[in-house]
């Protein structure tokens, strides 16, 4: 016998909107973001058994959240009130919570702390954890940004997310940067090998061999990386790098390097190698301009090389250490016979998306002093 049919979910497009929105928000609970999606499924025309198999949840779940939303649209979705003692602290208070940590600082501090909170409030250390954590309210952390000054930095972003999308023809790009200043450091004593039930062992003191000079260049389509290690960072190292890539990429090819404006970049000698080399072509940007930098993951890739390849025994004998230790082998890049049919991406703008506001009374719901 067949059971009783599905309510059948429509979305307008607003609602549509913010259940996408709450379905893949990061900072979202994961409740919200599991009822979201679960209207989502439903608004496709799946079933509650395929909704309950493709989420890993009971069929009870999504009936349960199918007919609450059904019957009170995107209010059905929030918690509702739960049973115990009522709740001690109204929307008010927590506003006025959320209110103080967000403009104003404390006497004598950098910022505000759940104790320091908890004393100016009123409320109880646990109380103002629950009302930071509701509100994703994070006071001890701090994240950095940087705004671009020059006047170009659109057309700018336009030119090196297009060729790195949809480079042109018979085409290769380079992604080109160096890290300086790695130290070069060997352990005082020969390590001692991996055994069965036993890890690797080595000295916890270490001897310093000067610093080394990371040069690297990322073939972009292919995700290989050529890289080299230098006693210094000048003009002349870079360009003996660039001979070392020229010697590993084929001669047909025209080569577009992306490098920032480094001043060891902009020599008269680097200019002049460029200018010898119609089928080279390098615009150099500034370091403001950070979709041109995914060489800074790859130096953490090639780093990360390099101290496995310190580590390799034949290098940790004692005392045999170069002054200018370098211990990072050559990344050689294999020629890539590109054809007419390369990645056909639009060069896309994307603008700046608006934060989703998030209004105090909604998450007031699930927050009281006796914790239900």
């Amino acid at each position: 016998m067949r059971g009783r049919a599905a309510i059948r979910i429509e979305l307008a497009g607003a609602e549509r909107a913010e259940l996408e929105a709450r379905a893949r928000r990061r900072k979202s609970l994961r409740a919200d973001a599991l009822r979201a999606e679960i209207v989502l499924l439903a608004a496709g025309g799946m079933t509650n058994l395929g909704i309950a198999k493709r989420l890993g949840i009971t069929r009870v779940t999504v009936t349960t959240w199918r007919n609450r939303f059904a019957a009170k649209r995107l209010g059905g979705l929030l918690d509702e009130p739960r049973p115990g003692a009522p709740r001690k602290i109204g929307d008010d208070k927590i506003t006025e919570v959320v209110t103080t940590t967000l403009e104003t600082m404390p006497a004598a501090a950098t910022h505000w702390s759940t104790r320091s909170m908890a004393k100016a409030s009123g409320l109880s250390v646990s109380t103002v954890h629950r009302i930071w954590r509701a509100f994703s309210l994070q006071p001890h952390r701090s994240e950095t940004f940087k705004l671009s000054s020059d006047p170009l930095f659109v057309e700018k972003v336009r030119d090196i997310v297009g060729l790195y999308l949809d480079p042109p023809d018979r085409a290769l790009v380079l992604c080109v940067d160096e890290k300086s200043q790695i130290q070069a450091l060997d352990r005082t004593q020969p390590l001692l090998p991996m055994r069965p039930g036993q890890a690797e062992r080595r000295t916890h003191d270490y001897k310093r061999h000067g610093t080394t000079s990371l040069f690297a260049a990322l073939d972009v389509k292919a995700g290989t990386i050529i890289g080299q290690c230098m006693s210094r960072h000048r003009a002349a190292e870079f360009r003996r790098f660039l001979d070392a890539v020229e010697r590993n990429l084929p001669r047909d090819l025209d080569i577009h390097v992306i490098m920032d404006n480094a001043s060891s970049h902009k020599t008269k000698l680097i200019r002049d190698w460029f200018a010898k080399r119609p089928n080279w072509q390098s615009p150099l940007h500034p370091n403001l301009l950070v979709l041109d930098q995914p060489g800074r993951a790859l130096l953490r890739v090639v780093d990360r090389t390099a101290d496995q390849t310190r580590r390799s025994p034949v290098d940790q004998r004692a005392g045999s250490g170069h002054p200018r230790l370098c211990r990072c082998p050559q990344r050689r890049s294999q020629a890539l016979p590109l054809d007419q049919d390369c990645r056909r991406h639009p060069r896309i703008d994307r603008s700046v998306l608006p934060p989703h506001p998030r209004r105090p009374n909604p998450m007031c719901i699930g927050i009281s002093e006796s914790g239900h």
